[in-house]
């Protein structure tokens, strides 16, 4: 079994109540423990905010539509967390690819475990 085996398909990681595939076809995975407060996202997308307690991101919602797919597309590609390859990711759960940031070109999962 290699690495990757073992690591959970990325429409696994999270909450597993989310809404219907068909309803919401994405995800957003969000690496908190990586964001150190730019506010790059929340500057580019209505889905995250800044939380003043924390002084760290926020989401609104992890499960997002077509129509809201641009906006956190933007707020991952943005996120200037782990050297530029940021802490927010965008992934497509029919497929499990990862949208954005995708740093690896490839679509997969950017996530450092």
């Amino acid at each position: 079994m290699s690495e990757t085996d073992d690591r959970p398909r990325p429409s696994e990681v999270g909450s597993s109540d989310g809404p219907p595939v068909d309803e919401k076809p994405y995800k957003i995975i969000f690496e908190a423990n990586k964001c150190f407060g730019a506010g790059k996202c929340a500057e580019v997308s209505d889905n995250w905010e800044m939380d003043l307690a924390t002084g760290l991101a926020r989401v609104d919602s992890y499960f997002i539509g077509e129509d809201e797919l641009e906006e956190n597309v933007r707020a991952a590609e943005v996120c200037p967390a782990k050297k530029g390859d940021g802490c927010i990711h965008v992934v497509d759960r029919r497929t499990d690819e990862e949208i954005a940031p995708d740093p690896h070109g490839d679509g997969t999962l950017s996530v450092d475990w």
